[in-house]
């Protein structure tokens, strides 16, 4: 990973990406259509930033038929670990991210059901 401190912060800096992280480490893992649930954005815009997340290391998918499925990458450096750990426990409790938390425990047919909307 050749991520460096102002990248790491420039995406942590968006808030859809910040959402996103957030969620994925509350959650561990997230089909992309439980993430446009929680943040009530469209599939588009929030696969935009997934992609930039992966690209930079931060993620990794995978595919399971028609759904992909992200989660926080298991070889992050402790630095990048440790902001993201400090950033997430500092918005925890916070809107818009406890909404989001909300929102998502309220998704129905979350994966796993027969349909994923």
């Amino acid at each position: 990973m050749d991520l460096d401190p102002p990248q790491l912060f420039r995406l942590l800096g968006d808030a859809t990406r910040l959402r996103c992280l957030a969620l994925l480490a509350a959650e561990g893992e997230l089909c992309v259509c439980e993430l446009t649930f929680a943040l009530g954005m469209v599939q588009p815009k929030v696969s935009r930033h997934l992609a930039l997340l992966r690209a930079a290391g931060l993620v990794r998918d995978r595919r399971e038929g028609l759904w992909v499925h992200y989660r926080l990458a298991d070889d992050l450096p402790q630095w990048v670990r440790a902001a993201l750990d400090a950033a997430v426990a500092g918005i925890t409790g916070r809107d818009p991210y406890a909404r989001d938390h909300a929102r998502l425990t309220q998704m129905p047919n979350r994966p796993g059901a027969p349909c994923c909307a």
